[in-house]
């Protein structure tokens, strides 16, 4: 199991407030695959990367409205830091604690 695998309670601060999910990480090698599950509704990772204890990967939104988001973090120990690019809105925060 690599270091970057397990579950994580994140919040997301969007435009439209804080954004509970649960995001999900297993790796394969150099990819992973995996979802963030929230309010919205459950997003499956594609194009999944793992370099060390970094990762990125995209997301297709559907709701409220069609979009990519463009995703990057990083896993420090239990404690995950990253990125959502939203388009037009911009970069939204990301930040995780790994569950158990």
């Amino acid at each position: 199991m690599s270091q970057v695998d397990g579950s994580y309670d994140c919040v997301t601060k969007s435009p439209m407030g804080d954004q509970k999910s649960v995001f999900t990480v297993t790796s394969d090698g150099g990819s992973f695959t995996g979802q963030n599950a929230g309010a919205m509704g459950s997003l499956d990772v594609e194009n999944g990367k793992v370099d060390g204890n970094k990762l990125s990967w995209t997301m297709n939104m559907k709701v409220p409205m069609p979009m990519t988001l463009e995703c990057e973090a990083t896993i420090d120990g239990d404690a995950l830091t990253g990125t959502i690019k939203a388009g037009a809105f911009g970069s939204m925060a990301m930040t995780g604690t790994r569950q158990g």
